[in-house]
């Protein structure tokens, strides 16, 4: 059954672009005092360390990036514009810097819980198709950085559906001004 079992460091312990891509379809889970949401993962980002432009690890182990180079399968969460959090599982060895960025999830449990966390979202395909918008809907912020992915904690990510090649879209990365052609996103392509 999808979402049973928590993803084990093993499966984050691999190249970052295919955990990047086989993250699709699995089910993100956060646990609060409020309850249970979760979602299943329709779009993510790759950013592959000390390398890429784009990544964090450039700048080196910093108080902000600690996390980033943590063991494979944990949290790195992260603050944007003085405003939105990130959410991230950490890939490759322990010190490399590299991590998925989790971009989109399409709700499944703690709906309303997610509508009350983000009250003004009409839609509940809109309370959590973006990173920052996912980390509201989910209560996600610096409580859960470098918590481990792979366990029953407060913060996990479970098995899922698998999702075809024919069903995921390859493109470029968004929202960054360094390394942007590079085509680490993927999407589940839009259904009927």
């Amino acid at each position: 059954m999808p979402g049973t079992c928590a993803l084990p460091a093993s499966f984050y312990n691999r190249d970052t672009e295919i955990v990047a891509r086989e993250l699709l379809g699995a089910e993100l889970r956060v646990r609060t005092r409020e309850g249970l949401t979760t979602g299943r993962i329709t779009e993510t980002e790759a950013y592959l360390g000390p390398h890429d432009a784009a990544c964090h690890a450039v700048a080196g182990r910093t108080a902000r990036t600690w996390h980033l180079f943590g063991a494979p399968g944990t949290a790195y969460v992260y603050f944007i514009y003085g405003m939105y959090w990130c959410v991230n599982a950490v890939t490759r060895e322990e010190g490399h810097g590299s991590a998925v960025l989790i971009r989109a999830v399409e709700p499944l449990k703690g709906i309303e819980l997610m509508r009350r966390r983000r009250p003004k979202v009409r839609r509940d395909a809109m309370l959590a198709n973006g990173p920052s918008k996912l980390c509201a809907a989910f209560d996600i912020d610096r409580r859960h950085d470098g918590l481990l992915l792979t366990g029953e904690g407060p913060i996990s990510i479970g098995e899922g559906l698998g999702i075809p090649d024919h069903q995921v879209v390859i493109g470029p990365r968004v929202g960054i001004r360094k390394a942007v052609e590079w085509p680490l996103r993927f999407r589940v392509a839009p259904t009927p």
